[in-house]
């Protein structure tokens, strides 16, 4: 009998230990190195010199005190009205609302995979009735028990219904031997911070939408100015052509041309006006709020952004990013799933106590001698069809490499949107410099061609051309403060800008 057991006890063990063993997950393949530069062009071997391997960030960035994506958003955007318009977007946007619930949920879960550490406690009341065969072990054993002379009164088995009754607390504690609980507990908690960096990455977000809207409607608000002007300055022309033409000095084809100029300029207007309307509701709509009008502040010409914008290093500028840092805590959780899949191929130990009152005659169930209390622990793990915990594992191996693959996407985005955004900026800069010469010259350009139809030494055509051109131009030196403006906002945000508290 011992032999017997002692052949079927090494069996267990050697079943167990057969289904203990677990492949090694699939390690990702070696990235391209990040720069140790925001360098558009390479400038020797330092420009391209990897920060890390793999080209990951380090945890501590280094010092950097040269990024604008340092700066307090409401250091950043000088402008009293913008300020006020993103105080209300932080406290009224939708987006942001909805990423404060996502980091509740994660909060929750983690809730819930710590407490699986810890034992559960239940407090429990039952009362059931059996019948047992005759030719049953309680049958038989109940029927025994009752003709034994060691038994008397209350003792005595009632039949043919047997009463159970039980008052007390039962608990239930799977032991953590091979930390699969405590996996699961540090990706749960990984996933809370990354909860946190996604609204901060949302809260960036916004405050960069309502800084762009903002500067649009400014834009369309300098446009519409200019339109209104020019509108005037064709309308009174046309009233100078009119008059030559009663004169004999203008055909109704000149007035026809300065009539049709004057009447596109106004159509334009409207279609600006169409623009405003748009704009305004969806600041209004990122604010939280129906539609109203939107309080502007300095108009565009005296807008004004910090002169410098400094990148600093890679590896600070860009762990600064939310979505980056939000990236790598995903990576981390997704690590640790996968040790938690792992894991759960071994034996789990699981201790099962209770303490209570137990009897099967209710007038003697809180007496004292029917106090019963116990514990069983119990050790199971998988050994056939084991396909779940395969197809667990195979999912947390490959979250694990798209995760993985995620962040390296995601540096390589941050690192190409900061690129483009410092270059865009001395573009921009230089295309708004460029295009205020060419609308100064080309108003100089109106009244000289003014002056010659008058002498007779220019057509009005000509004048109709200049006035155009004139008008072209500044609606284009517009656009182009608006992409200058615009280019440091993204510029901002590309840098981790936007959510810091100011």
């Amino acid at each position: 009998m011992r032999l017997h057991s002692a052949i079927v006890s090494g069996l267990t063990v050697l079943a167990l230990a057969s289904g203990c063993r677990v492949a090694a997950p699939t390690e990702p393949k070696a990235s391209v190195a990040l720069p140790a530069a925001f360098a558009t062009t390479p400038q020797g071997p330092s420009a391209v010199a990897a920060t890390t391997a793999g080209g990951a960030l380090p945890t501590t960035p280094p010092a950097d005190t040269l990024s604008a994506g340092a700066l307090p958003w409401r250091q950043f955007f000088a402008d009293p009205a913008l300020a006020a318009l993103i105080d209300t977007a932080l406290q009224q946007n939708l987006d942001l609302r909805i990423a404060v619930q996502r980091v509740e949920m994660a909060r929750a879960n983690y809730l819930a995979r710590r407490g699986a550490l810890l034992p559960t406690v239940s407090a429990v009341g039952s009362a059931g009735a059996d019948r047992y065969g005759r030719y049953t072990l309680n049958g038989v054993g109940n029927f025994d028990t009752n003709l034994s002379p060691n038994i008397e009164g209350g003792q005595r088995i009632p039949g043919p219904l047997t009463p159970d009754f039980f008052v007390g607390l039962r608990s239930s504690w799977e032991i953590d031997v091979w930390g699969k609980l405590k996996s699961r507990r540090k990706a749960a908690y990984l996933r809370v911070l990354s909860s946190e960096q996604g609204r901060n990455f949302v809260t960036t977000n916004v405050v960069a939408e309502v800084a762009r809207l903002y500067y649009e409607l400014l834009t369309y608000d300098n446009q519409l100015a200019v339109l209104q002007r020019n509108v005037g300055l064709q309308q009174k022309a046309l009233g100078v052509m009119r008059i030559q033409k009663q004169a004999g000095r203008a055909t109704e084809l000149a007035v026809q041309q300065f009539e049709a100029q004057a009447l596109r300029t106004e159509s334009l207007s409207y279609e600006t006006r169409q623009r405003i309307t748009e704009t305004e509701a969806a600041i209004n709509q990122l604010l939280g709020r129906y539609p109203q009008p939107i309080a502007r502040g300095a108009a565009l010409p005296q807008q004004t952004l910090p002169a410098r914008l400094g990148a600093g290093l890679p590896s600070a500028s860009l762990l600064r990013r939310p979505d980056v840092r939000q990236a790598e805590l995903d990576l981390q959780a997704a690590r640790a799933d996968v040790d938690a899949a792992r894991a759960a191929f071994l034996p789990s130990l699981t201790l099962t106590p209770y303490v209570g009152f137990n009897a099967f005659r209710s007038n003697m169930l809180f007496d004292p001698s029917s106090l019963a209390f116990g514990a069983i622990a119990g050790l199971a793990g998988p050994i056939l069809n084991r396909s779940q915990l395969k197809a667990d594992q195979r999912t947390a191996v490959a979250a694990n490499l798209e995760t993985y693959y995620l962040y390296q996407k995601t540096l390589q985005t941050g690192f190409r949107e900061v690129v483009t955004g410092l270059k865009g900026l001395e573009n921009y800069r230089s295309a708004a410099a460029l295009r205020q010469q060419e609308v100064d010259l080309l108003t100089k350009g109106v009244a000289t061609a003014n002056d010659l139809y008058v002498a007779g030494y220019a057509s009005y055509l000509e004048v109709i051309t200049a006035q155009r051109s004139v008008l072209e131009a500044e609606l284009s030196l517009a656009e182009a403060r608006q992409a200058q403006l615009l280019q440091s906002v993204n510029l901002y945000r590309a840098l981790g800008g936007g959510w810091q508290q100011p």
